[in-house]
């Protein structure tokens, strides 16, 4: 009979089932222990982490801005500095609805129009993804209101910032102008690139002209931002570039006192050191506060300033265009006597009036009767408008363009700001030009005595003075003495010599003695000749509104705005000019005044050796 087989072994399946099931149960057991851990490293260790990655955070470069250079006068004091401010910006990507936003905002934080104005204007330069300034400038209540409802305004963000102050206000305008917000045509002249971490850039003066020194390099910052767009994490950062800082060679000292001699005054006052160009105080009057158009103007206080009949937008110093009146004929007793056209010997009666032959018109000297024999050293201590009508005539119109022109009116001096004028010193082409008509010889007696079409600035003023003090020798004028970069690096500006008006010395001398003799009894500048220090200089008085005719002829009859300028122009001390100035008022008699309370505040902190 066959061996019987058995087909199943259910203790050795047993075992089998049981082994299998202790690895089983060893793997779930292992696998779940693996996942407990990488919950707790995920949950507990970097919960921070995926908690921001939760809430749509995403990468973004951000652009940091440069400090802007700080500028400093000759002596050390802060004129342009910035100061931290808190601003209210918006990213337009992230505010789903902006009007809505803004209505709601406007019910915690103070916006005018002028804000929103702005604000839209700037919404249209900038990309979506920029932060684009609202308010600038938020109070602290205004910010601690701000905070509290952050969470209901995402895109919405508090930006702190360093903003420009100017802590002379309008005593220094005219010389450093001011930064305004970068608007549509500024972006068409600039390295968007470089500005996109800013919104001001310098529109006037010194902060214009040197714009691209003061400003810096941009620097960036690759950060973590949230749904609000507000910064997590900082995750790289490449530093920004400082602007270079600058001294000016304008002593803040003498350009507060030029602006209180001038007083109540409309005019301007400029300084020069003519022994290297640098110029000391550059002041206009009035003047405004610069630090209003910061932060960007309200509309009705710009228009306050552009409708008032003073002007104070004006910068006169250097786009002012005044007749230069009898401060002209120093030039010309230089051109006549190197020129041979008169020696110094030569001299006229003077009845107190001038005719051309051949006819009627009469052509009256200041002082009625005449001065008597005049030669040219007496003719410019006393102003004898008789002499110079005669050495005009003499000279004719072209030798009056020539000098002039040498001595750089009717063109740019090249001063280191952009908004001078050239004023007009007019010949027989520009006449033909702009008026269609021929030169009349008349037209020479009137330019003689610095009427009819002349007009000069006065920079061009106190840079034609400077020139004679230093007996043809100048400089060119400039406002920056030292610029020193981020790094310590300083640079010393270098005086740019002008070309050399050669006149013999025996000319020179001449008219430095009767610029003297101005100030000297007899001469037409005496009330203020009793100085400490030696002073040449030369008056001179524009004519607003004609008296020839009316029922009087005497100047404190007029309505104050019909008054005529007065202009002086002065050197000291004679021995070794230090300072150079032309000082012009409008509409009053005080320019002579003006210049002496200048000129002692000077040698008062200089005392003549």
């Amino acid at each position: 009979m066959a061996k019987r087989l058995t087909l199943k072994d259910k203790n050795q399946e047993k075992q089998l089932f049981q082994r299998r099931l202790l690895i089983a149960t060893i793997l779930i057991v292992l696998l779940s222990f693996s996942l407990i851990c990488r919950l707790v490293y995920l949950q507990i260790v970097q919960h921070d982490i995926y908690t921001t990655l939760s809430q749509k955070n995403q990468l973004t470069l951000l652009p940091i801005p440069p400090n802007r250079g700080l500028i400093y006068d000759r002596n050390g004091v802060l004129v342009a500095q910035n100061i931290p401010v808190f601003s209210l910006e918006v990213i337009p990507d992230k505010v789903k609805n902006m009007k809505k936003t803004i209505q709601e905002l406007k019910q915690i934080v103070p916006i005018s129009d002028d804000d929103l104005k702005a604000f839209y204007k700037q919404l249209r330069q900038h990309r979506q993804f920029d932060t684009v300034p609202l308010k600038l400038k938020l109070e602290e209540d205004e910010l601690a209101r701000f905070y509290v409802n952050q969470y209901r305004f995402p895109g919405v963000v508090i930006r702190a910032q360093m903003i420009r102050y100017y802590p002379l206000g309008e005593n220094m305008v005219d010389v450093l102008g001011y930064v305004g917000r970068i608007n549509e045509q500024d972006l068409t002249k600039i390295d968007t690139t470089n500005y996109s971490a800013t919104n001001f850039i310098g529109k006037l003066g010194i902060e214009k002209s040197y714009e691209s020194t003061l400003h810096g390099t941009v620097g960036y910052q690759q950060v973590e931002t949230d749904a609000s767009g507000h910064i997590v994490r900082v995750l790289k950062r490449i530093p920004p570039v400082s602007g270079s800082t600058l001294y000016l060679t304008i002593d803040s000292g003498l350009q507060i006192a030029a602006m209180k001699a001038l007083g109540e005054n409309n005019g301007a006052v400029v300084v020069i050191n003519p022994q290297n160009g640098e110029i000391l105080a550059l002041a206009s009057n009035p003047a405004y506060d610069p630090n209003l158009f910061v932060q960007g103007i309200a509309n009705d206080v710009y228009k306050v300033l552009q409708n008032d009949p003073n002007r104070p937008l004006y910068n006169r110093a250097i786009r002012g265009l005044y007749p230069p009146g009898s401060t002209i004929k120093p030039y010309l007793a230089i051109e006549g006597l190197n020129s041979n056209v008169i020696t110094p010997d030569f001299h006229i009666g003077d009845p107190g009036y001038f005719m051309l032959p051949n006819s009627s018109h009469v052509y009256r000297d200041w002082k009625k009767g005449g001065h008597g024999t005049v030669d040219v050293s007496k003719a410019i201590t006393v102003s004898c408008d008789t002499f110079f009508y005669t050495l005009g005539v003499k000279m004719g119109i072209i030798r009056i363009n020539y000098i002039m022109h040498d001595f750089g009116f009717g063109q740019l001096t090249g001063i280191d700001v952009g908004e001078e004028l050239p004023g007009l010193i007019p010949n027989p082409d520009w006449k033909r030009r702009a008026k269609n008509e021929p030169w009349y010889l008349g037209d020479t007696v009137v330019t003689s005595i610095g009427q009819g079409y002349n007009l000069v600035t006065p920079l061009q003023q106190a840079n034609g003075v400077a020139q004679i003090a230093m007996s043809g020798r100048g400089y060119k004028p400039h406002l920056v003495a030292k610029i020193e970069d981020a790094q310590g690096n300083m640079v010393n500006i270098q005086p740019e010599p002008q070309q050399v008006i050669n006149v013999d010395q025996s000319v020179w001398d001449l008219v430095h003695t009767a610029m003297v003799n101005v100030l000297k009894p007899g001469g037409t500048s005496a009330i203020i000749g009793n100085a400490p220090y030696t002073i040449a200089g030369k008056s001179g008085t524009a004519q607003v509104f004609s008296t020839h005719g009316v029922k009087s002829d005497k100047s404190n009859d007029l309505a104050k705005h019909l008054r005529d300028n007065t202009l002086f122009i002065a050197y000291a001390p004679v021995e070794n000019p230090q300072i150079a100035i032309a000082v012009v008022v409008e509409n009053s008699m005080d320019a002579k005044i003006t210049t002496r309370k200048v000129m002692d505040y000077y040698f008062e902190r200089h005392p003549v050796q």
